[in-house]
């Protein structure tokens, strides 16, 4: 006689309730280092040919391999940004110490305004609104980078045990995907091909503008050519809409200090050469590797900047392309099944 208060079933269901309740719980509790998982699997990646290739083609030890993985990404991906965080910091000393270069653009752009549109004040009064904006803004930038120096030192440490577990790894993700291996090799293939394209294609794309905004900026007299270049660098992570935030206002700066044809000169360059890279690197990296729609981008920015600060510019696009080859995925699935019922039901 079985007295059994549940059924296997009803375990079963049971069970299921407590590993959603749980997993639950620790998705909200691993909320704080998301970005750093995010960015472990777009390493992880990213140097997965080259981990299997030390290991199995050179005989490396696992862990060697992964330390030196490491290494070498760090000096590739982690020491620019330290660079380029330096360079900003550097640059809001010297405005800080020198301010007569901001007040001599302040006093030319009221100039111009007040001749213009009767407000000789409009730009003190600006900047005087969004003081305290500022004020705040600097202490969430102080925030975010001790935030983000927790989050790439979480992200190597799962980094380091994913390389050397590399094979359990990969079988793990195979086996608890809901698709069949077919798809599963397709899915793999795409998200590959779409980091590729929006980390190694995007970042080819922001350095080739960042110089030649940089050329521009020095053939028309734009101060600091090389700073604005790099800033102009990070802002081509931002399709189309970017690069001008750059040029745009130098322009009109250069035009309100009665440089007329450097102005000009910098507008025609911008929109003429600069953005253009955008759209003749971006088919030639569709081609080889593969593509991310500059609406996606544009989009990805936008829901990424909110959940993952500066990082959001290459984190957003990549989490909303990753969600629509999932969608693509479950939309060939459905329709294979629905074959197969067709295929059954003529059958009986």
């Amino acid at each position: 006689m079985n007295n059994a208060v549940f059924s296997q079933k009803e375990r079963n269901i049971i069970i299921l309730i407590i590993v959603v309740f749980l997993g639950a719980i620790l998705l909200y509790a691993l909320k704080g280092i998301f970005s750093a998982i995010l960015g472990t699997l777009v390493m992880y990646t990213l140097f997965r040919n080259l981990n299997r290739f030390l290991i199995e083609k050179w005989r490396w030890p696992k862990s060697l391999s992964s330390v030196f993985i490491i290494l070498v990404s760090l000096f590739i991906i982690v020491l620019p940004f330290v660079g380029i965080g330096s360079m900003l910091v550097n640059k809001a000393k010297e405005l800080q110490s020198n301010p007569e270069w901001i007040n001599s653009i302040i006093d030319a752009i009221n100039r111009f305004v007040g001749d213009k549109l009767g407000k000789p004040d409009f730009l003190k009064e600006q900047i005087e609104a969004s003081a305290a904006y500022a004020g705040g803004l600097l202490t969430a930038v102080l925030g975010m980078a001790a935030n983000i120096f927790l989050e790439v030192t979480v992200m190597y440490f799962i980094l380091y045990f994913l390389f050397v577990n590399y094979k359990g790894f990969e079988s793990g993700i195979v086996h608890y995907l809901p698709f069949d291996d077919e798809n599963a090799v397709v899915f793999g293939e795409e998200l590959k091909n779409i980091t590729y394209s929006n980390i190694i294609g995007q970042t080819f794309i922001a350095i080739v503008q960042g110089g030649c905004l940089s050329l521009g900026f020095w053939m028309f007299g734009v101060s600091d050519p090389l700073f604005w270049g790099v800033i102009c660098a990070i802002m081509s992570f931002i399709p189309l809409i970017g690069p001008p935030l750059i040029f745009v206002p130098a322009s009109l700066i250069l035009f309100t200090e009665g440089q007329s044809w450097q102005a000009a000169g910098l507008l025609l360059w911008g929109f003429g050469l600069v953005i253009n890279i955008d759209n003749v690197l971006r088919l030639v990296i569709a081609r080889r590797i593969g593509d991310i729609h500059p609406l996606i981008t544009v989009v990805g920015v936008i829901i990424g900047l909110p959940l993952f600060g500066i990082m959001g510019l290459v984190y957003g696009p990549l989490l909303l392309a990753y969600f629509l080859i999932a969608v693509k995925i479950y939309k060939a699935n459905k329709r294979l099944a629905l074959k197969r019922e067709q295929l059954e039901q003529n059958q009986h």
